[in-house]
């Protein structure tokens, strides 16, 4: 068996694959990172813990385990319509694995060069397994998408099809393999390209990480407004009956629900767009089912 591996040599090994660039002023291996914003935009900045056992199984390859855990983050700077610039990651360890680590760096790295955002810094420690990443972005001044701003009559739209690493998880934890749903629950698609798509034109967002009607309610609130959202209308590509209760409260789902002025054409996308319902002023989140009001939960993922 090899020696452990020192902290300074598995950041070297593992962690040290950002290309140079003109906004990376000073990267990974200082005490701090200098970044380089673009004239006239805000800095973007999110961050999310994954815990083994609570965010993901605990057999979960080392590849996905990265891959999610970068791509939760940059689904918040999506719903902001933020561009990806730069991440942090802080990385919790039992033991420093080599085979571990090295699928670790290629799942983390994977999704980086996919979306050309660089790690710039971050730390490692011993404990049990936890990820934290801070990802960084940014907007121009005026046009970052916030929860707050949705107005009575917009259209409400979600993305892709929510509900699906909801029932991969499930399968998962009845003793199977996640079946074709699998790649969902491990291998979400933050929207980036989808939130640029919204910048300037849709009038609220927000990422449905912790299920569609928990956090549509979240956007509602701050908005101060109510929405109906029409039951027949849930996107589902599965043949059956709809699992509503995977779609309106499974969550890590990480697509974007964003409401959209009606006269305006949608963005072109090669991204499933489904419109599920509209902003009211009365305040309060309704579904209907054929011209009926359904009582339906709207709770969703709770961290606590």
């Amino acid at each position: 068996m090899s020696a452990p591996l020192a902290e300074f040599e598995l950041i070297r090994r593992y962690f040290s694959f950002a290309s140079a660039s003109a906004d990376v002023c000073l990267g990974v291996g200082d005490d701090a990172a200098l970044l380089r914003p673009p004239p006239g935009e805000l800095l973007v900045a999110c961050c999310d813990t994954l815990v083994a056992g609570r965010h993901f199984p605990i057999n979960t390859a080392a590849f996905d385990i990265a891959w999610k855990a970068l791509a939760v983050n940059l689904s918040d700077l999506a719903a902001m319509a933020a561009q990806a610039r730069w991440f942090l990651l802080a990385l919790t360890l039992p033991a420093a694995e080599d085979a571990w680590l090295r699928d670790f760096a290629s799942g983390l790295r994977a999704l980086a060069d996919l979306h050309a955002v660089q790690l710039v810094g971050g730390d490692t420690t011993r404990g049990p397994l936890s990820i934290t990443i801070t990802a960084l972005g940014s907007v121009p001044v005026g046009q970052a998408l916030c929860r707050s701003a949705a107005r009575v009559g917009d259209d409400i739209y979600v993305s892709g099809y929510p509900g699906e690493a909801t029932l991969a998880l499930a399968d998962v934890l009845a003793g199977g393999d996640g079946g074709a749903l699998r790649s969902c629950l491990d291998r979400p698609q933050p929207r980036l390209q989808l939130g640029l798509a919204l910048r300037g034109r849709a009038h609220a967002a927000i990422d449905i990480s912790d299920g569609l009607a928990q956090d549509l309610g979240h956007l509602l609130s701050a908005s101060g407004v109510g929405a109906s959202v029409d039951i027949d209308a849930l996107p589902w590509r599965q043949s059956g009956q709809r699992d509503l209760a995977a779609i309106l409260q499974g969550g890590d789902d990480y697509e974007l629900c964003f409401t959209w002025p009606p006269d305006q054409p949608l963005p072109a996308t090669d991204v499933a767009l489904q419109r599920i319902g509209r902003i009211e002023a009365r305040a309060g989140l309704r579904f209907w089912q054929g011209g009926c009001e359904v009582d339906l939960p709207q709770t969703g993922y709770q961290h606590f």
